[in-house]
């Protein structure tokens, strides 16, 4: 695929050519770190803080101007913490750069019960964040997971189902012994007790038995079994895929979220800014009161915007540690900064088949139609004739008898057959017949599901990709108007407003790129849900 770029001297776009895919991942991910906004300067590309042509009391204001980091009356509004600034005229630091660690570490994993029940608050009080990785999140979650551990264990469960099936091709073999000591009644006569008639006595017996024909109830009862196992083990690689987009989607939530406390960081430093330029142009007799009003309401409503953006980043860090089953006292934090995750080398065409070869979602509903076909072979067999044999071999020795030990055994075989059961029988079959439909139905609308969320995860993913470029492209013009719309604010030419709006259409123009980009990746862990695959080489 050749995608189309503008040209701009600008280092956040791209050269004006056609360029292919991993050229402009290569070129974007190199292009921008996770500062996306810095503060706009207020002087000029000259340095100047004025424009030259002001009059003499506009010369006055530029002196007032080139003190403005000192704030010029009492009116502070209290930013949120991470960080706080003190006053309006304290610029908020960036956020330090985190590097994770090279592994995941081992204190991150939860308690080994899982019957913990904490009952202090200092057992659940976060005590640190641990900044991970995207790739030290999934592996976390194939270690910790609850929802992939319960499929783990349906799976054991099923081995010994298909375990129990597969004993009724061996025979029954049983062994049992016996001491029993008794005595007749005798009348009482007046004559001291006597036993009369007392004797010891050991048995012994050993079985051996097995159903030589069955009508296909064992068989079909091992194939049902063994169905049901192959069920149970697609339905861990579903769950397993299933949380790799979960888990995806919870971290770029996160850096969603971390972007958004940064971007609202810069809109309360902008508004700072526009703040100290109203007050000073107020004290040299340029401005209006009304000006300072409307800047001082600018920077409450971005420290309004700051303190959600703060709550929802606590909301996604829990939501991402309840998905990784996490120790109780710990939370995590993004480590990975915002940038195109890959690249989908794939036509559409060929990524539909791969994902009809792949899902395991197909492959259940064949699995669930095997199992109600061997479901209606055991219903069937209930009306064939069966066939058993048995033979035991058994032992008698009484004590002081004055005979040896006494065997004997036998030997036989069982035929039965069921001539009537009221239709109970071919009844359970025709429902069996009608689950087989059921899962033939199903598969065809699964099939249609599958190739819905390949075309919409790819459709999604190229519109993002331009998103990309366009939000890139709108991110600079953003910055280059706030800072015209700032000087000409600052030389009598321009309003209050005029700088108002080119905050907000700066802080849209941050988040639109943001967004574009999370949207982006998120787009990619669909298509790669959407054929159980990742990115093929």
């Amino acid at each position: 695929m050749i995608v189309a770029v503008s040209q701009s001297a600008e280092a956040d776009t791209l050269p004006g050519s056609l360029i292919d895919k991993n050229t402009f991942l290569r070129l974007h991910n190199s292009s921008h770190d996770s500062s996306l906004l810095s503060a706009i300067p207020a002087n000029n590309a000259a340095g100047k803080s004025v424009i030259p042509s002001l009059s003499q009391k506009g010369s006055s204001t530029a002196g007032v101007l080139s003190q403005n980091n000192t704030p010029t009356d009492n009116r502070n509004i209290v930013v949120p913490t991470v960080p706080t600034p003190a006053t309006p005229g304290t610029a908020i630091p960036p956020a330090p750069d985190v590097r994770p660690p090279a592994e995941t570490p081992s204190y991150l994993n939860p308690s080994p019960n899982p019957l913990q029940f904490p009952t202090r608050p200092e057992e659940v009080r976060i005590q640190g964040t641990q900044p991970i990785t995207l790739q030290q999140a999934l592996e976390l979650a194939q270690r910790n997971n609850r929802q992939l551990q319960v499929a783990r264990l349906n799976v054991d469960r099923s081995r010994d189902i298909l375990r129990e099936a597969q004993a009724a091709l061996l025979p029954n073999a049983g062994l049992n012994a016996g001491l029993t000591r008794s005595r007749s009644a005798q009348p009482n006569q007046g004559f001291p007790q006597q036993e009369v008639g007392a004797n010891t006595a050991f048995t012994g017996t050993a079985q051996l038995s097995y159903d030589v024909f069955t009508s296909g109830e064992r068989s079909s009862r091992i194939r049902a079994a063994e169905e049901q196992l192959r069920l149970n083990e697609l339905q861990l690689e579903q769950t397993a895929e299933q949380l790799r987009l979960d888990v995806s989607n919870d971290y770029y939530n996160l850096q969603a979220s971390d972007e958004l406390v940064r971007i609202s960081q810069s809109a309360v430093t902008n508004a700072q800014a526009s703040l100290r330029d109203a007050q000073a142009l107020e004290q040299a007799g340029v401005g209006t009161r009304f000006d300072v009003l409307q800047s001082e309401v600018q920077l409450a409503n971005a420290t309004q915007e700051l303190t959600n953006a703060l709550s929802q980043q606590q909301i996604s860090r829990r939501q991402l540690a309840a998905r990784l089953s996490l120790a109780q006292a710990v939370s995590l934090a993004a480590a990975e900064p915002v940038q195109i995750a890959g690249l989908w080398n794939l036509p559409l065409e060929n990524s539909i088949v791969l994902a009809f070869r792949n899902r395991s979602e197909l492959q259940q509903q064949l699995a669930q139609r095997n199992i109600s076909e061997a479901q209606r072979r055991i219903a069937l067999s209930q009306l064939g004739p069966r066939v058993s044999v048995a033979t035991n071999y058994n032992v008698l020795d009484i004590f002081d008898d004055g005979s040896g030990l006494a065997d004997g055994y036998s030997l036989g075989a069982n035929v039965s057959l069921n001539l009537y059961d009221g239709g109970a029988a071919r009844a359970r079959a025709r429902q069996e017949e009608a689950n087989i439909a059921i899962a033939e139905t199903n598969f065809a609308d699964t099939r249609n599901q599958v190739r819905f969320e390949v075309e919409e995860a790819y459709n999604t993913l190229q519109a993002n990709l331009a998103n990309i470029q366009t939000a890139s492209v709108a991110l600079e013009q953003a910055r280059e108007a706030l800072r015209l719309a700032r000087l000409r604010f600052q030389a009598g030419v321009g309003t209050q407003t005029e700088v108002i709006d080119a905050e907000n259409a700066l802080t849209n123009a941050e988040g639109n790129r943001v967004t574009a980009i999370l949207d982006y990746n998120r787009a990619l862990a669909r298509l790669q849900r959407a054929i159980s695959s990742n990115q093929p080489g």
